[in-house]
């Protein structure tokens, strides 16, 4: 197959892209398939005398590390100044591909608006359409959907800029409610630390959710094709699972399968299928919970477009079911095939 892999783009999460996207490219040209590793903002800036050229093997291959803290995207913006989101060519090699592996995280490349541009455009992707995706990048609508299903949610508040704030409960989460990587996301304590929370979440969005903290086990299941993945449990060895810790290797354990009985397996997995059927999820994806001391699975989101860098939690999931990085990514593509069947 001829794959583009897009990756990169101006989210907060781009270097978590990045080191995804050369993984997931390496894999699947040792699979045999021709691929072009494309970033979604700088695009292709070489001549490009035949679109089909650009599937021949390149240099990419190198793995990207991630930094401790989120990239300068002004820095990024300056590469390419006065452009829109998407580079030079990224279109016309996307269509001439036979599917895009969206390597992209965060908002730009999860809230939909990428996918029903494809759509519209003819191009083939994986993971959930436009709507599965909007619907789960945006949290506040989620968790209402998701209550109204008989998911267990934590209790919240929206807060919108420039507008009054309610009072969330206390201890809180605040965060941006199209975030990821836990970017711009305060653990709160007291009404004291509330402004400074809001101030920051403000940063990265006009929307932010502060929710009540539930103390537990953070656990996460994948779902591939419909079906769950084994269970993982995420245990920070400091502070909570947010930026660094997520992308540092050694700063957390992340047993799997995690060891809690088989029934409660059995219980988080059900509950993870049915947050990808309520928010229309398609081909993979990954959800996230706390199971609190009341013995509840709380479910804090689902993502659509799940890391696959080398601490990521999907490619620790496919281990354990036997599969090595290569299979899954192929796993990955066969599932997502079935959109345009």
């Amino acid at each position: 197959m001829r794959i583009a892999v897009l990756c990169g783009g101006l989210s907060n999460e781009r270097d978590v892209s990045l080191s995804s996207g050369r993984g997931i490219a390496r894999a699947l040209r040792e699979l045999g398939h021709q691929t072009v590793l494309l970033d979604l903002f700088l695009g292709w800036t070489e001549e490009l005398a035949a679109v089909e050229d650009v599937f021949a093997a390149r240099d990419e291959d190198s793995a990207f590390s991630v930094a401790e803290s989120a990239p300068d995207l002004a820095a990024v913006r300056a590469m390419r100044p006065g452009q829109g989101l998407i580079g030079p060519h990224v279109l016309d090699i996307c269509k001439a591909a036979d599917i895009v592996f969206l390597a992209l995280h965060g908002e730009e490349g999860e809230n939909g608006k990428l996918q029903a541009y494809f759509d519209i455009n003819g191009v083939r992707y994986t993971g959930s359409g436009y709507l599965g995706s909007a619907l789960a990048m945006n949290k506040s609508v989620s968790k209402t959907m998701l209550r109204a299903a008989g998911v267990p949610v934590a209790e919240s508040v929206t807060v919108r800029r420039g507008e009054a704030a309610p009072v969330p409960p206390f201890p809180c989460v605040v965060k941006p409610c199209s975030g990821g990587s836990s970017v711009g996301t305060t653990i709160v304590r007291g009404p004291e630390e509330y402004g400074a929370a809001l101030d920051l979440a403000f940063q990265y969005e006009d929307s932010v959710m502060a929710e009540r903290f539930i103390a537990g086990r953070e656990l996460t299941v994948g779902v591939l094709d419909g079906k769950a993945m084994p269970v993982t449990e995420i245990i920070p060895k400091s502070g909570f699972y947010d930026y660094k810790n997520k992308y540092q290797p050694g700063m957390t354990d992340e047993p799997c399968p995690a060891p809690i009985t088989a029934d409660q397996t059995s219980a988080i997995q059900a509950l993870a299928e049915k947050v990808y059927d309520v928010l229309g999820l398609q081909a993979y994806g990954r959800v996230d919970f706390i199971m609190g001391r009341d013995g509840v699975f709380y479910c804090l989101e689902a993502n659509t477009l799940p890391g696959m860098t080398p601490t990521s939690l999907i490619p620790r999931m496919g281990r354990a079911m036997g599969m090595d990085y290569g299979t899954l990514c192929q796993a990955l593509i066969d599932a997502s095939m079935k959109k345009y069947r």
